[in-house]
């Protein structure tokens, strides 16, 4: 019957992402349960002992936790409206393999450079997006000038805020995240990574 309505059927899209988002959820769950304890173990990356296996876990889980919804949100928002997209046109591995590069460069960066700093929260890897987002459209020979102006925009905002603001920020994490996506970005454009 042509005459009949399709009935709409929710998609998951996105797997990665949404996985990302959801994990992002039950993490920050966890750590009101746990009065941050689960958050301090696993979730946030500081200097901490090398023959401790869980500073390895925090060089990846730093970017799962967060301070408090408002820190979520502020994340979460943004990668939900880039990820999928870059989700679809890179390949799902591809876009777990840059949030858990951008996870390790910014959270071994943290660990030596911040002992006595705690980070956690995956700005980090929105920045990554929004500078990966920025390099779809590069061609053989060409680089977008949206690109330009998106780092320009972007990380020299980071850099006047981290220089000139000084807040509870990781601007430094923003810059690098922002750095491994157009790294990154660049390769998959080149065709040297599988889309799949």
């Amino acid at each position: 019957m042509s005459g009949e309505k399709k009935k709409l059927k929710l998609s998951f899209n996105s797997p990665i992402v949404l996985g990302f988002t959801i994990l992002c959820v039950v993490v920050l769950i966890v750590d009101m349960l746990t009065l941050g304890a689960s958050t301090n173990a696993l979730f946030s990356v500081y200097r901490s002992s090398l023959l401790n296996p869980l500073t390895y876990i925090r060089f990846f889980g730093h970017v799962l936790g967060h301070a408090d919804w408002s820190h979520f949100f502020g994340n979460i928002m943004m990668l939900l409206v880039v990820g999928p997209l870059l989700e679809e046109k890179y390949g799902s591995s591809n876009i777990l393999f840059v949030i858990l590069t951008t996870a390790f460069v910014t959270g071994l960066t943290n660990f030596i450079f911040f002992p006595n700093i705690q980070l956690l929260g995956a700005s980090g890897v929105v920045f990554a997006f929004i500078l990966l987002a920025s390099m779809t459209s590069i061609k053989e020979g060409k680089l977008p000038l949206t690109f330009i102006l998106v780092a320009v925009l972007y990380i020299g905002e980071q850099i006047y805020s981290g220089i000139f603001i000084h807040d509870n920020v990781s601007n430094l994490t923003h810059i690098i995240g922002g750095a491994v996506g157009s790294v990154l970005g660049y390769i998959m454009n080149k065709n040297k990574m599988n889309r799949y």
